[in-house]
């Protein structure tokens, strides 16, 4: 019951949220310069036909009219079309998003089994070569661009070494996909037997993931090693020490009590990682969804972009969420 009524306070400021967030977006996105009408029709429109066309648009109406027509279009599932594509937003979100969500998940895997392991280390050892390394790599994981870092790799790995496929996509352009099942080419390779789809498609992913996992590892290894500092300095753990027990034990219930942070970290990070990643799909050609919205500003067409919002909101929210349960189950002060 206590589960239920704490789901439910949260549950209650989902819908209004949504709404900001789309209000927000929608009138910062009619701010930036451009006109769709112009973009569709192309330099050689005539007045009349852009007057038609913004009509049929309802470009021509007020700012307030158009995102109530925009809200109550979305409460009936429907996000519009994209002129650049033609086809409605939830089809090419539905293609691209599973792309981003894949590679966010593993890179943030890969960021955890770095960051937490050298965070601990860096806060138990106060000098030696761990902590070294770990305030060492810290710095310089949040000095690289990771962009920059991503063409470093593909010189190295694939141009130097050939080691990696060609970063363009998600699989060689040889390879026949698997079914479509959940979007993720890993998954769907495994469920379809496709192992040659499987070894290529984990080929192509090896050098995004390493860039944005090695990049993103820095901000949780930094969190991780200042709580940790501080939970093995507090009186908890001085009393720890004091009863006898073991250094190992001290630490593993110094990293419970240090949890919460560490999740808030990984939080954030994913939320920022669905948008802020599309640099690295660009250098990787990986069509995912931020590429898309960027192509959407680029080229004023509003729907993509509003779409890519509206999805990341949603997802951002269920993410907080469930770090909101993850407190509750780790943290008895929630209860």
């Amino acid at each position: 019951m206590q589960l239920l009524a704490y789901l439910g306070r949260r549950l209650l400021f989902v819908a209004p949220q949504l709404v900001g967030i789309l209000l927000v977006s929608f009138f910062l996105l009619k701010l930036i310069p451009g006109d769709p009408a112009v973009m569709m029709l192309g330099p050689f429109a005539t007045d009349d036909g852009l007057a038609r066309l913004r009509a049929e648009l309802g470009l021509d109406r007020s700012l307030l009219e158009q995102f109530l027509i925009y809200l109550g279009n979305v409460l009936q599932g429907d996000l519009g079309t994209s002129w650049q594509t033609t086809l409605p937003v939830t089809t090419d979100l539905a293609q691209r998003f599973p792309a981003t969500l894949e590679l966010v998940t593993l890179a943030l895997l890969l960021a955890l089994a770095i960051g937490v392991p050298l965070g601990v280390a860096g806060a138990r050892y106060k000098k030696g070569l761990l902590r070294t390394t770990a305030d060492y790599y810290g710095l310089f994981a949040g000095a690289l661009p990771d962009f920059w870092f991503g063409l470093v790799l593909i010189f190295l790995f694939y141009t130097t070494w050939a080691l990696v496929p060609a970063p363009l996509g998600r699989l060689d352009f040889v390879i026949l996909p698997p079914p479509e099942i959940t979007g993720s080419l890993l998954i769907d390779s495994t469920l379809a037997g496709n192992w040659q789809a499987l070894r290529n498609a984990a080929g192509h992913l090896v050098l995004p993931v390493l860039t944005l996992g090695l990049i993103n590892a820095g901000p949780i290894l930094k969190m991780t090693q200042s709580t940790m500092e501080r939970m093995l300095e507090s009186d908890f753990s001085r009393y720890a020490e004091m009863c006898g027990l073991p250094e190992r034990v001290v630490a593993r219930k110094a990293l419970r009590n240090a949890l919460p942070s560490v999740v808030t970290i990984v939080s954030v990070l994913y939320g920022f990682l669905i948008g802020g990643a599309v640099l690295v799909e660009i250098v990787f050609s990986w069509g995912g969804a931020g590429q898309y919205a960027v192509g959407g500003v680029l080229n004023a067409d509003l729907n993509p972009v509003m779409g890519f919002v509206l999805y990341s909101a949603i997802l951002s929210l269920v993410i907080y969420l469930i770090v909101d349960l993850i407190y509750f189950a780790i943290d008895p002060r929630t209860r």
